[in-house]
């Protein structure tokens, strides 16, 4: 799915850059489904909702972290691959599809970079995110 995807950098929203690049890796911050700043999806995922009620959230997360990311690239350059994905989903108690929700930025990730798109993940479950999202995305790329 590919509906609210973000275009050009994503807004920091404090004190950090979108994605800082060492060498050959890109280190993206956490980013939230924001569009022009805007968060646009609040609330902690829920057990009672489906699961694909919260792919768009996860889809425009992983959108800003790629932009992030290629916002670096010098002419010339691609990702070569994702080397390292961390899924954070601010889900109510007793939710237990975290990884069903990573699957939603993988898969994404796999739509717009092939196989280099899939790399070692973590889905972990928080409290809270900043702002009320649902859920946030880090990424490590390499070049």
């Amino acid at each position: 799915m590919t509906a609210g995807i973000a275009h050009g950098q994503p807004v920091p929203q404090g004190a950090y850059v979108a994605a800082k690049r060492h060498g050959n890796f890109i280190f993206t911050s956490g980013m939230t489904p924001r569009r022009d700043g805007v968060l646009m999806f609040e609330g902690p995922v829920r057990s009672d909702v489906g699961l694909e009620t919260y792919e768009p959230a996860v889809v425009l997360a992983a959108s800003n972290a790629l932009a992030a990311a290629r916002n670096l690239l010098a002419e010339g350059e691609a990702i070569a691959t994702v080397v390292s994905l961390t899924v954070y989903i601010a889900a109510e108690a007793g939710f237990t599809g975290h990884s069903l929700l990573a699957d939603y930025a993988s898969r994404f990730l796999a739509e717009k970079l092939g196989p280099a798109g899939i790399g070692a993940r973590a889905a972990v479950g928080v409290a809270t995110l900043p702002g009320n999202a649902p859920v946030e995305i880090q990424l490590v790329a390499a070049l």
